[in-house]
């Protein structure tokens, strides 16, 4: 009996953020459908909503190729006012804190949105609730999965009360620097911490509630291993661990006593999925691995790589990405 209950106390409680819960048995009543004009046919796919290459299509030879990559799901709502309004309230997914709210929707293309810190294997895990009318849960707040958080919206870049929604994304912490990177790359005020949008890298969150609903043992840590790879990149070792790794040990793959690099393993999407040692010595960082495509490999990795084929380089918006992830660059004082 106690051996079962400590299962069970591992298990992660995890739920969808509102009452929408057709993620599970009817996906076209789940995700906000996006404005489309695709060679001359105006359409309203709700496969826009959800995560991953989604939008802007292209025709690359024979193929349509989606170019755009869409970080979250877009949720629909369930209940509106006479005026059309949504009146859903947003919740929490799963135990946490809140550790970020941002109430003035101009300082953001997701409008107004929250992020609760999630404790998993001993990892900080986010999850991100955008485009709410109003947050009514403070940081520092405790919160339980279910616990309100708000109320959708349509706050934001790009929205209005037809398509309102709320963009949920779980995210991986790219740096605990991110105010350096930031001004490094861009300059532009930062008003949002560690939590902008940019420094959380989103993973395939529709996926994880629906493997999670197959299987309530599964951890996060076997969901995020199992993913594709996309690309390897190989980079010099430091003295120390890279900080990414300090905060998600479990993508360590393997030990090797005599290690001079690190291969990184990539997503499509460019979060990384592993950290493998290597004793193969190099002075700059190199993609080492690609999965061969007829498609150029810019519109697989939102435009991370370049090249064709069997071949592939780091972009400059690749370099920018590992940069982020190996705290590359001038911290900020």
């Amino acid at each position: 009996m106690a051996l079962t209950s400590v299962l069970f106390a591992d298990r992660l409680e995890l739920v969808l953020p509102t009452e929408n819960q057709h993620l599970f048995d009817a996906p076209e009543k789940f995700y906000m459908y996006v404005d489309r004009t695709f060679e001359g046919e105006v359409t309203k796919p709700w496969e826009g909503g959800a995560f991953g290459y989604t939008r802007s299509p292209i025709r690359v030879g024979g193929q349509v190729v989606m170019t755009r990559f869409h970080e979250g799901i877009d949720i629909a709502p369930v209940k509106r006012d006479k005026a059309g309004n949504p009146l859903d309230l947003v919740m929490s997914i799963a135990k946490g804190k809140v550790v970020h709210t941002s109430n003035i929707s101009g300082r953001s293309n997701y409008g107004k949105y929250a992020v609760v810190e999630h404790d998993w294997e001993n990892s900080k895990v986010y999850s991100l609730y955008a485009h709410l009318a109003e947050i009514t849960a403070r940081v520092g707040d405790p919160v339980n999965a279910g616990s309100v958080l708000g109320r959708m919206g349509y706050t934001g870049a790009g929205l209005n009360r037809t398509r309102a929604h709320v963009h949920l994304e779980i995210a991986l912490l790219m740096s605990e620097y991110y105010e350096g990177w930031h001004k490094t790359y861009f300059g532009s005020a930062n008003y949002h911490g560690n939590f902008n949008g940019m420094n959380l890298a989103g993973i395939d969150v529709a996926a994880f509630f629906l493997e999670h609903r197959a299987n309530p043992d599964l951890k996060f840590s076997e969901f995020i291993l199992s993913r594709p790879v996309q690309f390897k990149v190989l980079v010099p070792a430091g003295d120390t661990e890279p900080d990414f790794l300090v905060r998600y040990p479990w993508m360590k793959r393997g030990e090797v006593p005599d290690a001079v690099s690190w291969e990184i393993g990539f997503a499509a999407t460019g979060h990384a999925i592993s950290f493998t040692p290597s004793i193969r010595p190099i002075s700059h960082p190199a993609v080492s691995h690609i999965r061969p495509s007829e498609v150029p490999h810019r519109w697989l990795t939102r435009g991370l790589l370049t090249g064709e084929g069997n071949q592939a380089s780091l972009s400059n918006s690749g370099k920018q990405l590992l940069a982020l992830v190996l705290d590359d660059f001038p911290k900020a004082e």
